[in-house]
């Protein structure tokens, strides 16, 4: 194994298989797509996160929608190997051990970016330390912090322990990683032997470290009582470095990545805006987000590019061709996903749902700015559109966070309008949405649907998902949407423009998000589906070849990485 890696990606969750619960939703999907395209690339990097041995949580619900959350059981030793290196980091003056277990990722070309999975359960801890890699964004306050600062300070520890010395870049991905920066400038001063950190040691670890920002939300990111931050970390580190990451006498994550990093980028240009704007006196850009082609191409759409554009693969801008296939194989490889998909949620739900029918896919975290109820604002005008343009059957999926109460309401009452239209409509929620699941829905249906409070949807991934499948999206115009949506080309958007705010009539929102399927969307697919079909052609020729890890990562290498 090559160990002079020159990027070294940090991120709190890494999705690599849907048997490892090592994520919870889009952070982690994206980190293993990022890391996939690296590998494709051969790109000389290496990603550090951390082991989670109950996962994030298995999701019960019962028959009103009320989630409940469990562990979740897996082997870790069926997906990873223990390495036998070990690092110790101090939390609240203790010394806790850590261990390391390694996945490779294999590239298309053969080359390997390893990934680390950090774990504190081994027996010289003490039982509440074995636990601190037990669950993902579990716990309290001093649970997240002491979690993070395993993944920062002994990230870095970890790397050097494994033989990673010429480490150029470190790439935080979100601030949970941040404290990577601490570690940093210790070893600067150990390697200058200054006794204090000047600005030269702080310009040089700026120049070593990249931070990608995820969250538009105030609330998303990260800060901890400076007493508590004390505490865990010490007042020694602390008090040499406050003017680096305090604020409103606050640890901010997102502060110290900002104030340590040479590169900083929003995850599309909308957000790579709002995000300038939260944080104005610093520099962001913006780098939109991608999927990776190869993992979320459905099997059937896969053979149909190896027959029509042999080296997608390893070139996803060639999926622009892609418009040169017949539409009636695309139409072929398309109902095949789709029969698949209804096959397995009869199976699974005794759901009764028709290959025929219109099917709608919302799948994702469930939260209130996401707005998962929006389709039911009026069910009245749901089942009249059913009845009277063309049926529609639709599927739900996605987890609330434990301590998201108001995501916990949403599922109840998405819950509760699955109950309410069940006569006529055809609504059906899968729970335990994950990594195999999503490849099957995304693939499957014939819409997906987006409809978040703009501008609070930083991203989003999952359309871009749907359309190497060639699935249209129907989405808010926020996150990626403004720059793929090309109206009744690639799909469509909700309302006119992306200006709403956070306060902005929802009814008018949902009012036009009904005139669209019935006077758009559904009278193209049922009366004209050679234009609906060229729809699709275009979601994977513009969409699909452009909003992909490969060209992503390629931003990267060129903008933060080696420049």
């Amino acid at each position: 194994m090559d160990m002079d890696r020159k990027i070294a990606y940090f991120s709190m969750e890494i999705g690599l298989d849907a048997g490892m619960p090592t994520y919870s939703g889009g952070l982690g999907i994206l980190a293993g797509d990022t890391i996939r395209s690296g590998a494709d690339l051969k790109i000389p990097m290496v990603a550090v996160t951390l082991l989670y041995r109950k996962g994030y949580f298995y999701q019960r619900l019962d028959e009103q929608g009320r989630q409940s959350e469990q562990p979740v059981e897996w082997v870790v030793d069926d997906f990873l190997q223990e390495m036998p290196e070990r690092v110790t980091v101090t939390l609240e003056g203790r010394p806790v051990q850590l261990r390391v277990w390694k996945y490779s990722i294999i590239g298309t070309a053969g080359y390997e970016v390893p990934v680390y999975f950090l774990d504190a359960d081994l027996p010289e801890n003490t039982e509440r330390d074995r636990s601190l890699t037990d669950q993902l964004y579990g716990g309290d306050m001093c649970y997240r912090l002491c979690q993070e600062t395993i993944l920062g300070i002994g990230g870095v520890r970890m790397l050097r322990a494994l033989g990673y010395h010429h480490i150029d870049r470190f790439h935080m991905n979100e601030g949970h990683a941040s404290l990577l920066t601490f570690e940093l400038l210790d070893e600067q001063l150990a390697r200058t032997g200054q006794t204090k950190i000047d600005q030269s040691v702080i310009d040089t670890v700026r120049r070593m470290c990249v931070f990608t920002t995820h969250t538009p939300v105030a609330a998303g990111h990260d800060q901890f009582p400076m007493d508590l931050a004390q505490r865990v970390l010490g007042p020694e580190r602390l008090a040499s470095l406050q003017g680096i990451f305090a604020w409103d006498r606050t640890l901010n994550m997102t502060y110290l990545a900002l104030n340590l990093s040479h590169y900083v980028n929003g995850v599309a240009k909308k957000h790579g805006e709002v995000s300038q704007h939260m944080f104005s006196t610093y520099v962001i850009d913006s780098i939109t987000n991608g999927v990776h082609a190869a993992t979320w191409t459905s099997p059937g759409f896969a053979v149909l590019f190896d027959k029509y554009i042999p080296g997608w693969r390893d070139d996803n801008f060639s999926l622009r061709y892609a418009l040169s296939i017949p539409r009636a194989e695309v139409w072929q490889v398309h109902v095949l996903a789709k029969q698949r998909l209804v096959r397995y949620v009869n199976r699974e739900c005794n759901a009764g749902l028709d290959v025929d029918t219109f099917t709608i896919g919302y799948a994702r975290r469930l939260t209130p700015y996401k707005r998962p109820d929006l389709l039911f604002t009026d069910p009245e005008r749901l089942r009249r559109i059913h009845s009277q343009v063309g049926p529609i059957q639709i599927l739900y999926g996605g987890k609330s966070h434990p301590q998201d109460q108001g995501g916990k309401d949403l599922l109840a009452r998405v819950f509760e309008a699955i109950q309410g239209l069940k006569e006529q409509v055809k609504v059906v929620f899968l729970p335990n949405y994950d990594m195999d699941l999503a490849r099957m829905i995304t693939s499957g249906v014939d819409l997906w649907l987006n409809t978040p409070q703009p501008p609070l949807e930083a991203s989003g991934t999952s359309g871009m998902k749907a359309a190497l499948n060639g699935v249209p999206s129907l989405s808010m115009l926020d996150g990626w949407w403004i720059e793929g949506c090309i109206e009744d080309v690639t799909g469509w958007a909700i309302s006119p423009d992306h200006k709403t705010t956070e306060t902005a009539d929802r009814s008018m929102d949902a009012t036009y998000l009904y005139d669209k399927l019935e006077k758009v969307i559904l009278p193209m697919f049922y009366k004209d589906r050679d234009r609906f079909i060229n729809v699709m052609l275009h979601a994977i020729a513009l969409n699909g070849s452009f909003f992909n890890t490969q060209r992503m990562m390629q931003q990267y290498v060129l903008k933060a990485y080696f420049s």
